[in-house]
Formats: structure tokens, C-alpha cells, sequence
């Protein structure tokens, strides 16, 4: 038997809150109480301190970021005497169902749009590259929904190459939570912006190596800069219940929901359920493909109890 290769070494330098915290420098709040209520989640309260003590000083990172990125992008098409075509700079987020991936996203969005020099900045969510569930249905592929199988990648890759190109309109399909389905009719928009966040389950998911040394290009090739939601098992899942039981007073009660037989379960059996989808299908996902992709992000962000960040891993220069 091989032993494992053991390596003191770690790419990541990491930061306590309270030492990631004093990053922010003299970065004011932007944000109004009023604001980060409706960027809260269902069952994540955004709170003024999480903004000032964690992502006021990403936003600050970022910033510096896009900034040399944008300089650097001038200075190499003025050497190369290339007509001047703008390059988003691409943010991958990657992280487990119900870790607050959409939250993180819509904080940052709103944060990094009040920079000068990046005022435009789109957030894409990967769940609109979902095949529809006709496809899925199809192929017998409903209960791997959310697994890299069960999305488009050809069409996410050409969406992400015509963004990455400075094409002036580019499309994405948008997926609907209610019906649980990609909408046929509806596009999202993307019109050169500054920056693009695009989040989802499998983002960082690595290509597999070519056998004759050609290239096989996946999504993590198109992102400057990718960060993964991270937390313990048993805390997602709480967060994933809880969140079921939620929507099970709400969105579930909705007839035109894909989910309204659930409304009607007792309290009892509502908990059974969501932890069974929870373990047989969510948990197998990111046990399989998602916490495997951890260590290929530039940031980590550790959550504790409540959503709230404890530590920041971020990959040393």
C-alpha cells in the first residue's frame, strides 16, 4: 500500500475575522439597513457587522484585483496594437446547496458596483445552464439534478467565451425555483459589463486531461478570481432544513410550484423529507463533486453557526 504523501506546506495564508476584519480600512458602508434586508436570503439575515467585517474587505481585494487586471488588459492590447476591446473580469462562487452562495453573490455584486471604476457588474447564476427537466426526465437524470452531469456545459462554455471576448450582448438562460425549471422565454442579459459574478454548485469542477494534448476548456478557465462557500456537513444541513420548512410555508404553497405536494405534509413529515432529499441526493453531490473543488478557489470563506464567517483562506500570492 501507498502511503500518502504528507506536505506541511499550504498555498492558502489564513485569517481569523477579527484580523480580516481591519483589511477594510477606511472603505465606508455603502449600504443601507433597507438594502441588505432584500439581499438577504430566506433563512440568512445579512447583517450590517458580516458586511463590514467580511465583505467590505473582499470588496476591497476585489477592487485591486480588477483594477490591475484592467491595467494590465490596456497596457497589453496598447503593446500589441489591438483595438481596444473591454474584458470583464470574471468572479467564479462556488459552494454546497444552502450554503449562502446567492447571498454572498448579491452582496457582492452590490458592493463591487459602488467602486469607480467597475460600476457595471452582472451576477449569473449557473442554475439557468440546468438541461430543462424534459431533458433530464429524458435521460433519467432528475434525482442527479445539480450533479456536473445534469448541466449544459457546452452552452455555459460558449456563454462564458463570448463575455470573456468583449462581445457587446450575450444571453443566459434563466432558471425558475418555483417551477424548478429552466424558462424557455426568458434570457438574462449581459451587455459589457465590468464584472461578472457567476455562482454555482460545480464551477470550480476541474476539466479532465486530454488525451492527445489538445485543449479541453471547463468554466474555472474563464474566472480571475473564484472564492467557495465553505462550512461543516452537519451546519449545511441544518441550513438546508431549515430552509425546506420554510419554503414549505411559503413558495410551496404556491399551486404553480413543482414542490406544492410538500405543502401539505405535517410538520413531522416535512422534516423527514427534506433531510432524506438532503442526504440522498444533496449531500451525495457535494460529498462527490463540490468539497472536492475546495482547494482549486482563490478565497475561502469558513462559516460557522448562523452564517456567520469565522475564518478567510486566501491563496498566497
Amino acid at each position: 500500500m501507498t502511503a500518502r504523501t504528507t506536505v506541511a506546506f499550504s498555498p492558502y495564508a489564513l485569517y481569523l475575522r477579527e484580523e480580516w476584519a481591519r483589511l477594510r480600512a477606511d472603505t465606508p458602508m455603502p449600504l443601507t439597513e433597507a438594502e441588505l434586508e432584500n439581499l438577504s436570503g430566506l433563512t440568512e439575515r445579512i447583517s450590517t457587522d458580516e458586511v463590514v467585517e467580511v465583505y467590505l474587505p473582499l470588496s476591497r481585494l476585489l477592487n485591486l484585483y480588477v483594477e490591475s487586471t484592467q491595467a494590465l488588459h490596456a497596457s497589453t492590447t496598447n503593446f500589441l496594437r489591438k483595438g481596444d476591446s473591454k474584458m470583464p473580469f470574471i468572479i467564479g462562487l462556488a459552494g454546497s446547496v444552502a450554503a449562502g452562495k446567492s447571498t454572498t453573490a448579491r452582496v457582492l455584486r452590490a458592493l463591487l458596483a459602488r467602486w469607480p471604476s467597475h460600476r457595471r457588474v452582472d451576477l449569473v447564476p449557473t442554475d439557468g445552464f440546468l438541461f430543462p427537466n424534459a431533458v433530464l426526465e429524458e435521460r433519467g437524470m432528475m434525482e442527479r439534478k445539480g450533479f456536473p452531469e445534469s448541466y449544459d456545459l457546452t452552452r455555459l462554455l460558449n456563454f462564458l467565451a463570448d463575455v470573456k471576448s468583449g462581445k457587446e450582448r450575450v444571453e443566459a438562460p434563466v432558471y425558475s425555483h418555483l417551477i424548478y425549471d429552466v424558462l424557455p422565454d426568458q434570457n438574462l442579459v449581459v451587455e459589457r459589463p465590468d464584472i461578472v459574478i457567476v455562482e454555482g454548485l460545480n464551477v470550480l469542477q476541474p476539466a479532465k486531461l486530454p488525451k492527445d494534448g489538445q485543449a479541453i476548456p471547463y468554466v474555472s478557465d474563464f474566472f480571475d478570481f473564484s472564492i467557495y462557500i465553505d462550512a461543516a456537513e452537519e451546519l449545511v444541513e441544518s441550513w438546508y432544513v431549515e430552509r425546506f420548512m420554510r419554503l414549505r410555508q411559503t413558495a410551496f404553497r404556491d399551486p404553480a410550484s413543482y414542490f406544492h405536494r410538500y405543502a401539505a405534509l405535517s410538520e413531522e413529515e416535512a422534516l423527514a423529507t427534506g433531510l432524506s432529499i438532503w442526504r440522498t441526493i444533496n449531500l451525495v453531490n457535494l460529498r462527490e463533486n463540490i468539497l472536492p473543488t475546495r482547494q482549486r478557489a482563490d478565497l475561502i470563506l469558513r462559516k460557522g453557526e448562523g452564517h456567520a464567517v469565522e475564518t478567510v483562506a486566501l491563496r498566497k500570492l
